[in-house]
Order: C-alpha cells, then structure tokens, then sequence
C-alpha cells in the first residue's frame, strides 16, 4: 500500500433543534481532502444520543418525516423503558442512534466527497436539547492509479 496517507480531523457541529439536519456544508469545509485523487473518507459521530445518515438533500419534506416517524414508532417517555436518567426524550434518543448508526463511510475522487447527486449528509438530532455534536473524519487517501476494468 505505498502511497497511502491517512489524515483525521475533529468537526464540531453546531448545536440543532431536534429533527433531521442537512450537515454537508460544515462537513466538507473541515474534511481535509485538498490533493486526494483517490480515497474513503470515514465519518464517526462520537455520541448516542444522535444519529448520521445519508439521505435525500432536495426535499425537507423526507428529513421532517424521518423525525416523525422515529418520534410515531419510539415515543418520549414510552412506559416499558427502564433509562430514563436524563428525561423523557433520552432512551427514544439512543434507539434512534442504534437505527440511524454512528459513522459513514464516503468514497472520495478528485477532491470532493462523491455522494450521489440526491444524497446529503445528515445529522439526526434525536434529543431535544443536545448541544454541539463532535465527528471525527478520517481520510484515506492513495495516489490514485488505472482504473479497474
């Protein structure tokens, strides 16, 4: 694997209501990825208490009915759940993180995260007052070569 350099960066999110958020442009204005020709970058939310996605980017109407379906499907303070140290939206919270998953994994060409033209990255704010959320990114990069046949 000559050739092959890894970088990694802390992105911190600003803090969001709760709901499903389009995070793309604070995502690629950190991400390092000035000279990659070829390679993965690999985004890891650092909490469970909140979600990353990749979604559709053209329409809010799919990121509110995320929302509200995960709030329809795992109600705040639902009876059966034992957690409920910090309220009533924390064990709903950590459900959804366990559906939405904690990290992406993003292929990288020319510089630029190659997500599908409908595809935006998101964050799924699953409590009602989170705070900021922290990424850690991970770029892996290689010189690039042949294309495979």
């Amino acid at each position: 694997m000559s050739g092959m350099r890894m970088r990694r960066t802390e992105i911190v999110l600003r803090p969001r209501a709760r709901g499903v958020h389009l995070i793309d442009d604070e995502v690629r204005a950190e991400l390092p990825l000035d000279g990659t020709e070829v390679g993965l970058a690999h985004l890891f939310l650092a909490h469970t208490s909140a979600g990353l996605l990749l979604t559709e980017n053209a329409s809010p109407e799919v990121r509110r009915d995320l929302d509200r379906w995960l709030r329809h499907a795992v109600p705040d303070g639902w009876r059966p759940f034992e957690h409920r140290l910090e309220g009533p939206d924390d064990m709903p919270a950590h459900v959804g993180s366990a559906l939405f998953g904690a990290s992406l994994w993003i292929p990288v060409a020319d510089g630029r995260l190659r997500t599908g033209s409908w595809q935006g990255i998101a964050l799924a704010e699953l409590r009602e007052h989170g705070g900021p959320r922290r990424l850690v990114a991970t770029v892996l990069a290689g010189a690039g070569g042949p294309e495979p046949t």
